[in-house]
Protein backbone atom coordinates (compact mmCIF):
# COMPACT_ATOMS: atom_id res chain seq x y z
CA UNK A 1 0.00 0.00 0.00
CA UNK A 2 1.19 3.63 -0.79
CA UNK A 3 -1.32 5.68 -0.11
CA UNK A 4 -4.94 6.20 1.53
CA UNK A 5 -7.62 7.90 0.44
CA UNK A 6 -10.37 9.35 3.39
CA UNK A 7 -14.01 10.13 2.68
CA UNK A 8 -14.62 13.33 4.60
CA UNK A 9 -18.19 14.59 5.78
CA UNK A 10 -18.87 11.68 8.60
CA UNK A 11 -15.63 9.97 8.05
CA UNK A 12 -12.73 12.77 9.11
CA UNK A 13 -15.11 15.73 9.54
CA UNK A 14 -18.25 14.96 11.97
CA UNK A 15 -21.26 16.75 9.62
CA UNK A 16 -23.69 15.64 11.49
CA UNK A 17 -23.23 16.72 14.58
CA UNK A 18 -21.84 20.10 13.34
CA UNK A 19 -25.38 20.12 11.05
CA UNK A 20 -27.88 19.03 13.89
CA UNK A 21 -25.79 22.05 16.29
CA UNK A 22 -26.04 24.12 13.45
CA UNK A 23 -30.08 23.72 13.12
CA UNK A 24 -30.49 23.78 16.95
CA UNK A 25 -29.25 27.35 17.02
CA UNK A 26 -29.94 28.65 14.32
CA UNK A 27 -34.19 27.84 14.16
CA UNK A 28 -34.54 29.27 17.74
CA UNK A 29 -33.07 32.61 16.17
CA UNK A 30 -34.72 32.64 13.12
CA UNK A 31 -38.33 31.89 14.30
CA UNK A 32 -38.33 31.20 18.06
CA UNK A 33 -39.43 27.25 17.85
CA UNK A 34 -37.45 24.13 19.69
CA UNK A 35 -36.00 21.30 16.91
CA UNK A 36 -36.91 18.27 17.32
CA UNK A 37 -35.63 14.87 16.23
CA UNK A 38 -38.25 15.06 13.75
CA UNK A 39 -37.74 18.66 12.25
CA UNK A 40 -33.76 17.08 12.69
CA UNK A 41 -34.39 13.96 10.59
CA UNK A 42 -36.48 16.30 7.79
CA UNK A 43 -33.63 18.64 7.35
CA UNK A 44 -31.35 15.78 6.47
CA UNK A 45 -33.81 14.23 3.95
CA UNK A 46 -34.09 17.36 2.28
CA UNK A 47 -30.16 18.63 1.89
CA UNK A 48 -29.75 14.85 0.90
CA UNK A 49 -32.26 14.88 -1.91
CA UNK A 50 -31.69 18.59 -2.95
CA UNK A 51 -27.57 17.72 -2.77
CA UNK A 52 -27.74 14.91 -5.14
CA UNK A 53 -29.53 17.13 -7.57
CA UNK A 54 -26.33 19.27 -7.38
CA UNK A 55 -24.39 16.67 -7.92
CA UNK A 56 -26.21 15.05 -11.30
CA UNK A 57 -25.86 19.00 -12.46
CA UNK A 58 -29.67 19.73 -11.69
CA UNK A 59 -29.08 22.74 -9.18
CA UNK A 60 -25.92 25.26 -8.81
CA UNK A 61 -24.91 24.65 -5.22
CA UNK A 62 -26.44 27.65 -4.00
CA UNK A 63 -29.16 26.53 -6.05
CA UNK A 64 -29.40 22.95 -4.03
CA UNK A 65 -29.12 25.47 -0.73
CA UNK A 66 -32.38 27.63 -2.20
CA UNK A 67 -34.04 24.39 -2.49
CA UNK A 68 -33.93 23.40 0.97
CA UNK A 69 -34.94 26.54 2.33
CA UNK A 70 -38.60 26.38 -0.36
CA UNK A 71 -39.02 23.61 1.56
CA UNK A 72 -37.61 23.94 4.57
CA UNK A 73 -39.00 26.89 6.08
CA UNK A 74 -42.35 26.52 5.33
CA UNK A 75 -42.27 23.58 7.64
CA UNK A 76 -41.48 26.34 10.44
CA UNK A 77 -44.13 28.59 9.42
CA UNK A 78 -42.21 31.27 7.67
CA UNK A 79 -42.97 32.93 4.52
CA UNK A 80 -40.32 32.33 1.97
CA UNK A 81 -38.05 35.74 0.91
CA UNK A 82 -39.43 37.27 -2.18
CA UNK A 83 -36.09 37.18 -3.93
CA UNK A 84 -33.15 34.61 -3.89
CA UNK A 85 -30.77 37.57 -2.22
CA UNK A 86 -32.65 37.43 0.41
CA UNK A 87 -33.11 33.59 0.85
CA UNK A 88 -29.63 33.18 0.21
CA UNK A 89 -29.23 35.96 3.82
CA UNK A 90 -31.64 33.45 5.30
CA UNK A 91 -29.24 30.33 4.44
CA UNK A 92 -26.04 32.02 5.72
CA UNK A 93 -27.60 32.27 9.36
CA UNK A 94 -27.62 28.50 9.23
CA UNK A 95 -23.88 28.66 7.94
CA UNK A 96 -22.28 30.83 10.27
CA UNK A 97 -24.10 28.11 12.79
CA UNK A 98 -23.01 25.24 11.14
CA UNK A 99 -19.47 26.64 10.71
CA UNK A 100 -19.40 27.79 14.29
CA UNK A 101 -19.58 23.94 15.66
CA UNK A 102 -17.34 22.34 12.70
CA UNK A 103 -14.84 19.87 14.68
CA UNK A 104 -13.02 16.70 13.86
CA UNK A 105 -13.51 12.85 15.04
CA UNK A 106 -11.41 12.42 17.94
CA UNK A 107 -9.93 9.57 16.02
CA UNK A 108 -9.20 11.51 12.46
CA UNK A 109 -5.91 13.00 13.40
CA UNK A 110 -4.90 10.15 14.78
CA UNK A 111 -5.79 7.64 11.59
CA UNK A 112 -4.03 10.51 9.51
CA UNK A 113 -0.55 10.52 11.84
CA UNK A 114 -0.44 6.37 11.15
CA UNK A 115 -1.23 6.61 7.66
CA UNK A 116 2.06 9.57 7.26
CA UNK A 117 3.86 7.28 9.30
CA UNK A 118 3.35 4.14 7.10
CA UNK A 119 5.03 6.42 4.32
CA UNK A 120 1.95 6.82 2.63
CA UNK A 121 0.48 9.49 0.57
CA UNK A 122 -2.77 10.76 2.02
CA UNK A 123 -6.04 11.83 -0.27
CA UNK A 124 -9.41 12.93 0.39
CA UNK A 125 -12.06 12.24 -1.76
CA UNK A 126 -15.18 14.08 -1.49
CA UNK A 127 -18.25 14.42 -3.24
CA UNK A 128 -18.24 18.61 -2.17
CA UNK A 129 -17.69 22.10 -3.12
CA UNK A 130 -14.41 22.64 -2.88
CA UNK A 131 -14.10 25.91 -1.16
CA UNK A 132 -16.02 24.72 1.43
CA UNK A 133 -14.20 21.19 1.68
CA UNK A 134 -10.91 22.87 1.82
CA UNK A 135 -11.95 24.81 4.38
CA UNK A 136 -13.38 22.56 6.50
CA UNK A 137 -10.07 20.66 6.57
CA UNK A 138 -8.17 23.93 7.57
CA UNK A 139 -10.68 24.78 10.63
CA UNK A 140 -10.35 21.25 11.96
CA UNK A 141 -6.41 21.27 11.88
CA UNK A 142 -5.91 18.49 9.01
CA UNK A 143 -5.11 20.15 6.22
CA UNK A 144 -1.36 19.85 6.83
CA UNK A 145 -1.53 16.00 6.63
CA UNK A 146 -3.12 15.58 3.76
CA UNK A 147 -1.29 15.91 0.59
CA UNK A 148 -4.61 15.83 -2.05
CA UNK A 149 -7.89 17.36 -2.04
CA UNK A 150 -10.37 16.02 -4.56
CA UNK A 151 -13.99 17.26 -4.80
CA UNK A 152 -16.70 16.49 -7.16
CA UNK A 153 -16.99 20.12 -8.18
CA UNK A 154 -13.47 20.29 -8.47
CA UNK A 155 -12.94 16.20 -11.06
CA UNK A 156 -15.87 16.99 -12.64
CA UNK A 157 -17.02 13.55 -11.53
CA UNK A 158 -18.38 12.42 -8.37
CA UNK A 159 -18.60 9.12 -6.40
CA UNK A 160 -19.59 6.50 -7.40
CA UNK A 161 -17.86 7.54 -10.80
CA UNK A 162 -15.03 5.34 -11.55
CA UNK A 163 -13.25 8.25 -12.84
CA UNK A 164 -13.18 10.19 -9.67
CA UNK A 165 -11.33 7.60 -7.97
CA UNK A 166 -8.60 7.13 -10.62
CA UNK A 167 -8.25 10.84 -10.67
CA UNK A 168 -7.22 10.86 -7.17
CA UNK A 169 -5.15 7.93 -7.51
CA UNK A 170 -3.24 9.97 -10.55
CA UNK A 171 -3.07 12.93 -8.15
CA UNK A 172 -1.62 11.13 -5.41
CA UNK A 173 1.13 9.79 -7.58
CA UNK A 174 -0.04 5.99 -7.42
CA UNK A 175 -2.17 3.07 -8.59
CA UNK A 176 -5.64 2.05 -7.78
CA UNK A 177 -4.03 -1.12 -6.79
CA UNK A 178 -1.42 0.69 -4.48
CA UNK A 179 -4.75 2.37 -2.35
CA UNK A 180 -6.89 2.00 0.01
CA UNK A 181 -10.36 3.96 0.34
CA UNK A 182 -11.84 4.49 3.67
CA UNK A 183 -15.14 6.18 4.23
CA UNK A 184 -18.59 5.75 6.48
CA UNK A 185 -20.74 5.37 3.10
CA UNK A 186 -20.59 1.43 2.06
CA UNK A 187 -22.15 2.20 -1.47
CA UNK A 188 -19.65 5.04 -2.46
CA UNK A 189 -16.64 4.68 0.05
CA UNK A 190 -16.38 0.75 -0.43
CA UNK A 191 -18.28 -1.15 -2.88
CA UNK A 192 -17.52 1.75 -5.70
CA UNK A 193 -13.81 2.10 -4.88
CA UNK A 194 -13.10 -1.83 -5.25
CA UNK A 195 -15.02 -1.63 -8.06
CA UNK A 196 -12.92 0.61 -9.85
CA UNK A 197 -9.93 -1.15 -8.51
CA UNK A 198 -8.87 0.31 -4.67
CA UNK A 199 -8.60 -1.55 -1.52
CA UNK A 200 -11.71 -0.53 0.46
CA UNK A 201 -12.76 -0.56 4.10
CA UNK A 202 -16.25 0.63 5.46
CA UNK A 203 -15.94 2.63 8.76
CA UNK A 204 -18.95 1.84 10.78
CA UNK A 205 -18.43 4.03 13.94
CA UNK A 206 -22.36 2.29 15.27
CA UNK A 207 -20.16 -1.32 15.47
CA UNK A 208 -17.14 0.77 17.56
CA UNK A 209 -14.88 0.69 14.34
CA UNK A 210 -12.30 3.55 15.20
CA UNK A 211 -10.97 4.93 11.78
CA UNK A 212 -7.26 4.66 13.13
CA UNK A 213 -7.86 1.01 13.66
CA UNK A 214 -8.79 0.67 10.13
CA UNK A 215 -5.42 2.30 9.17
CA UNK A 216 -3.65 0.57 11.15
CA UNK A 217 -4.90 -3.05 10.65
CA UNK A 218 -3.91 -2.37 6.51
Amino acid sequence: MKAVIFDLDDTLFDHRSSAVAGLRAWVPALTGAEVDDELVATWFEIEGRHYDRWLTGQLTHQGQRRARLHEFLPLLGRPLPATDEELDQVFAGYLDEYRASWAAFPDARPALEVARGNGWRIGVLTNGNTVQQNAKLAAIGLAELVDVVSTSEALGFSKPAVEAYHLTCQALGVDPVETLMIGDNLDLDVTAARAAGLTAEHLDRAAGISLAQLVRAC
